[in-house]
């Protein structure tokens, strides 16, 4: 069993940058997929960024990409999502979570991961 917190969240103005940190605890294998999605009020939970715990390849989302990076934080021990220039639109709760199957691609579709956290809140204001 893996259990994740994410960490990072907070309130800031269009532009600006935050970082968030999702720290798996139990075993981790080099081929899990952590990812991170978020979800707005009322709406289904969307997918963000993609990476395995060996710390490559990645995926993003069209929406975030050269804006939001994904990594493994070797220092930490944690997959950490910078993201900059944020955007009213991005506000949401985020979600790290784990694929514990080694697949041939990185997946985007959340019933397909395992566990979850309990999320960190991002706002955007304009």
């Amino acid at each position: 069993q893996v259990q994740l917190v994410e960490s990072g969240g907070g309130l800031v103005q269009a532009g600006a940058s935050l970082r968030l940190s999702c720290a798996p605890s139990g075993e981790m294998y080099s081929a899990y997929t952590v990812g991170w999605f978020r979800q707005m009020p009322g709406k289904e939970r969307e997918f963000v960024a993609a990476i395995t715990w060996r710390g490559s390849p990645t995926k993003y989302a069209d929406s975030v990409k050269g804006r939001f990076t994904i990594f493994r934080n070797n220092a930490k021990t944690t997959i950490d999502l910078q993201m900059n220039n944020l955007k009213p639109t991005d506000t949401a709760v985020y979600y790290c979570e784990v694929d514990l199957r080694d697949r041939v691609q990185l997946t985007t579709t959340e019933p397909a991961y395992d566990y979850w956290g309990q999320g960190t809140q991002v706002t955007v204001s304009s």
